[in-house]
């Protein structure tokens, strides 16, 4: 049976799926995620520091011998917001390919959010209805406006965690003062998002809580999903259509808001690496909620990398959906 590979190169997690058609379906046969903050110490004039690119360097070659013992013979590797940005795009593409024989595809935000759907509508139990989908990410965040599984819109807003983190975080545990100055952004791009779906003739109440599912994917809302049942391990089978309340958010947020690094590192011992993530990544799901009359949210562990391999298998698992 063909399997196939697919890597999501992001601002902050470097992902990897080897997964085989399963009827309708995928059947994971390996997933694995680093976190190498690609887009840390980025600037608009220098790109894509040096040090976060050997990071993601190092990873993407273990991801390759990972493929290759795997035996997957198609490799789908796609690169999001930072890497899209960068100044020095093509000098990192042109390194990865020369370390790892890997051609990295630049796909654009709505790119993104519609192969995110994809992948999310693919585990999601309820397939019917309006979905407002919001994928947050290391250097953006997607959202979706969705119709019986059918996109209404897409809109990519540059709001990422590790922007946030990087911009406002400077104090441990953090201040009053930060916490509100991530806040602030937060709203006043969730307004610019209100207005960009007005003027593509979608109108915001439309997916507001009454009718409408909120559904979160991506590090962030996976994290929560993990920290409200206190789970040992990772269990992607308990993440997939969890419910997470609005109210068990915010306690969350304001247990890990008081709280040194070092302290979040225990709480977050699932995944190094996203102790001052989780912060602002927590901010923006409430926020959005608050913004959209949510007090619940779905959570989904599939997105980008389930859809990049549904999307090449589209005609085929298609005719066997419908």
């Amino acid at each position: 049976m063909m399997r196939y590979a697919s890597i999501d190169v992001g601002t902050n997690t470097l992902r990897l799926l080897i997964a085989e058609q399963q009827g309708r379906d995928l059947k994971s046969v390996l997933y694995k995620r680093r976190i190498t903050r690609l887009g840390g110490g980025y600037t608009e004039e220098g790109g894509i520091s040096n040090d976060a690119a050997q990071r993601t360097f190092a990873a993407l070659e273990d991801f390759r011998r990972e493929i290759d013992n795997a035996g997957a013979t198609v490799i789908m590797a796609f690169a999001t917001s930072v890497v899209r940005r960068a100044c020095n795009r093509e000098w990192f593409r042109d390194e990865v390919r020369k370390r790892t024989g890997m051609e990295i595809t630049i796909i654009t935000g709505n790119e993104e959010a519609n192969l995110s759907l994809l992948g999310v509508l693919s585990v999601i139990d309820d397939r019917s209805g309006k979905k407002l989908v919001m994928d947050v990410g290391g250097g953006s965040t997607e959202f979706i406006a969705t119709v019986d599984g059918i996109a209404a819109g897409a809109w990519s807003m540059e709001l990422g965690v590790v922007h946030l983190t990087e911009k406002y975080l400077k104090s441990d545990p953090p201040s009053d003062g930060e916490l509100a100055q991530i806040g602030d952004e937060v709203r006043g791009v969730l307004d610019d998002l209100k207005s960009r779906m007005r003027q593509d003739g979608v109108d915001p109440e439309d997916f507001s809580a009454d009718g409408t599912a909120f559904v979160g994917t991506a590090g962030t809302i996976t994290t929560l999903a993990a920290i409200d049942q206190d789970l040992e391990e990772y269990d992607r089978a308990r993440i997939n259509n969890y419910t997470l309340r609005k109210e068990g958010i915010a306690a969350i947020f304001r247990r890990i808001a008081r709280m040194k690094l070092s302290e979040r590192e225990e709480v977050l011992k699932l995944e190094k690496g996203r102790e001052d993530l989780i912060i602002p990544g927590t901010a923006i799901t409430l926020l959005a909620m608050e913004s959209f009359g949510f007090n619940e949210a779905k959570v989904s562990d599939a997105g980008l990398l389930e859809g990049i391999i549904l999307d090449r298998l589209k005609p085929e698992v298609v005719a066997l959906r419908y």
